[in-house]
Order: structure tokens, then C-alpha cells, then sequence
């Protein structure tokens, strides 16, 4: 009893599923539950209820399982959507390769922006900011590019709920002029941060939009002022829009 009560309930039949997944043979409930460690009649009691489900099936051997067609399908969408991801990330990298800086693509979560893939510049000086970093959502271009997404009465009440803290000497700390600045990156379509998060740090961002055109994600490049200004910005702007619709076709095909 005790091995069951350190399994939540609804954890046991994904490990079963994880193990019959990874067995390139049908197992009896016996060899399945050798790597779980629950007991004998709730393994068979779990076992029976995927069979009854469509997720397993008898082997020849009838004390033995294999994954039915249904399972073998959802393990089938499952690699899809990783190679969605596979996708994004070879997008990110020819990005990067093109515009010579840290290419993002950052996702909108309760504690900020979330760098959820990013591709690194090959320059020795750059700016570090690993996947999985936060930073907030009114001082970074991408926080800026979904904040100004979001319709007007939204867009408003979102920032009334935000703390704008003050991480440097240029970060925007007014409600005011964070939706004067949301209101000109809606029409403008584009984002920048001129070292607002991080001093001497410039980025810009544009937003990738679902069939539905809402925020998904935004898609980003950031980098020393030095470097970026030097650069043309509106062709900057244009590799990131034009790239962030091939994103938005790798994730809704």
C-alpha cells in the first residue's frame, strides 16, 4: 500500500503506458509493474481498464500486452508536435545566422516573459539570457509586443494589475506611458527595448499570431546598443515579421 500512495492515482496508467512505450516486446503485468512497484492487483486492475479502453491489447501470449493502434497514433502526434518544435528551433537558427544576434521565442506566463527557445549569437560579447529565463513584461520588446496584443480594455486593465518596476535609468513606470507606448507598437507592428530592461542592451519583437490572430508568441532579437544600432532596424523588423509567419504556419500545420 504504501509504494501506491507515493504514485498519484493519476500518474499510474501514463507509467504504464511509459513502459510498455519503451519495450520493444509485449509484457505481462509482472515485467510492467517491475518498474512501477504497485500492487499486484492494482497493476491488474489498471492493465485491464486500458484493454477495456482501447489502449492495450492481449499479445498471442495472453498474459502479455502491446499498444493498440489508438496508442500508437497518439505516440504518432506526439512526435508531430515535437518536430513542430524541431522546426521552430531550425527557423530560430537561420535567424539568428541572418540578423548575427540572440534570436528568442518567448511565451507570455504569470511571471513574465518566458524564453522558451532561443539560439545564441556567435559573437564573444553578448547578452545572456538562458531558455527558461523570465523578465517582465513592460521593460523587454516581447512583453511590450503582447501587452499591446491585447484589445484596448484589456490591454488597459492588464497594465493596472502590473508592479513597473524600475530596472533602469529608461524602464517605462507609468500606466500612462506604458499604453501611449502598447498603443504605438499595435499600429506599428513591432516592439523595441532601447536598454529599458538591461543598460546597453537593444531588442525588438514581433508577435506570432494563431488562425485566430491572438498572441501565441513573440518572436525576438536582442543584443548590444552598439551592434544593433549599427544595423538597419526596419530590415531587422522585416526578417523577424516575415519569419515569424513561417512560425505561425510550423504551428498550426
Amino acid at each position: 500500500m504504501e509504494s501506491e500512495k507515493r504514485i498519484p492515482t493519476n500518474l499510474r496508467t501514463l507509467l504504464i503506458l511509459e513502459v510498455i512505450g519503451r519495450s520493444e516486446r509485449a509484457l505481462t503485468p509482472t515485467e510492467i509493474n517491475e518498474a512501477i512497484g504497485l500492487p499486484k492487483q492494482t497493476i491488474h486492475r489498471l492493465v485491464a481498464t486500458l484493454v477495456e479502453e482501447g489502449f492495450l491489447v492481449r499479445d498471442a501470449d495472453r498474459n502479455r500486452f502491446r499498444p493498440t493502434r489508438r496508442l500508437r497514433l497518439m505516440g504518432a502526434g506526439l512526435l508531430h508536435a515535437s518536430r513542430a518544435n524541431m522546426m521552430r528551433h531550425q527557423i530560430l537558427e537561420q535567424v539568428a545566422k541572418e540578423i548575427g544576434e540572440s534570436v528568442n521565442f518567448v511565451i507570455p506566463e504569470e511571471q513574465g516573459m518566458n524564453y522558451l527557445d532561443r539560439v545564441e549569437t556567435d559573437w564573444p560579447f553578448r547578452i545572456q539570457l538562458p531558455r527558461g529565463s523570465h523578465v517582465p513584461f513592460h521593460t523587454t520588446a516581447s512583453g511590450k509586443s503582447f501587452i499591446a496584443s491585447l484589445p484596448s480594455a484589456q490591454r488597459k486593465k492588464f497594465i493596472t494589475s502590473l508592479t513597473l518596476d524600475k530596472w533602469t535609468e529608461k524602464s517605462i513606470i507609468t500606466e500612462e506611458e506604458l499604453l501611449k507606448e502598447c498603443k504605438k507598437i499595435s499600429s506599428q507592428g513591432f516592439a523595441a527595448d532601447r536598454e529599458e530592461f538591461i543598460d546597453n542592451m537593444v531588442a525588438l519583437a514581433v508577435p506570432i499570431l494563431d488562425a485566430e490572430n491572438r498572441f501565441v508568441a513573440a518572436l525576438a532579437t536582442h543584443g548590444p546598443k552598439d551592434r544593433l544600432d549599427a544595423q538597419d532596424q526596419d530590415h531587422i523588423v522585416t526578417i523577424l515579421q516575415s519569419n515569424a509567419e513561417r512560425l505561425r504556419r510550423a504551428l498550426l500545420d
